[in-house]
């Protein structure tokens, strides 16, 4: 599961009434969100299908990471935080550099799944998440009712699934656990979605920020949106993934 980490927090955005502002905002992080998934598609699928950039990743012989392997499952994180740091110091341009470096480390982590699932299993998972995600980030959007209090409960929840599942692969390593955590996890996230995106449609109508700030903002907000839909996807794959190779 990949780390959901931002460091961007307006939780008390004064809400303006001003929803074309708001549609604007939400359709430039939404279209930020689809680049960082056509970026990811990509690489994963380079970095799959490719043998000699399978074998940076991948042993051939014995299947273990390769030390560019191991170094992978982590730049995606390192990349987060490195955002974070050019968000509060950096500018619009450096950010959307930082985002799309964070893109395609994270395709390239990503493509050890076609190691240990069918491409009919990714594929199928792949929209059934669309679906979810699309679903809720609908809901999300047009809802009247106040998320607010539910962040909290959530990200909670969501801390104790990082630990859990860190317990479960460093010491039971129990299938069923694994399943539990994996459903859990999909409650969070899809719960997750419709919470950033009511979020991110408040900073959008709100005028407290200024246009500068406001497009880094979309930028992290598209990185948000993203690791919810990775997540979902990840999670949903360890469910119905019982093809794995």
């Amino acid at each position: 599961m990949e780390s959901k980490s931002t460091d961007y927090v307006y939780d008390n955005v004064i809400q303006i009434d001003d929803a074309d502002a708001s549609r604007k905002f939400i359709a430039k992080v939404f279209a930020w969100m689809f680049v960082a998934l056509g970026i990811s598609a990509a690489c994963a699928f380079l970095f799959a299908a490719t043998p000699q950039l399978s074998a940076l990743l991948r042993d051939s012989e014995t299947h273990q990471n390769t030390i560019f392997g191991t170094v992978a499952m982590f730049l995606p994180l390192v990349f987060v935080f490195i955002s974070g740091a050019v968000f509060s110091r950096g500018s619009y341009i450096a950010l959307a550099l930082v985002f799309i470096g964070f893109s395609a480390a994270m395709g390239i982590s990503l493509s050890n799944i076609f190691f240990f699932y069918p491409i009919t299993t990714i594929s199928g998972v792949f929209i059934t998440a669309s679906l979810v995600f699309g679903a809720m980030a609908i809901g999300g959007y047009i809802t009247h009712q106040d998320l607010t209090k539910f962040g909290g409960i959530l990200t909670m929840l969501l801390i104790g699934v990082i630990i859990a599942s860190v317990i479960n692969l460093l010491i039971f390593r129990s299938g069923t656990m694994d399943l539990i955590i994996s459903y859990v996890g999909v409650a969070v996230f899809t719960g997750l979605t419709a919470y950033d995106v009511q979020k991110l449609k408040r900073i959008g109508a709100s005028a407290e920020i200024d246009g500068a700030t406001k497009s880094k903002v979309s930028l992290m907000g598209a990185l948000t949106l993203y690791l919810d839909f990775v997540n979902l996807f990840l999670m949903l794959l360890r469910i119905f993934g019982g093809n794995r190779r």
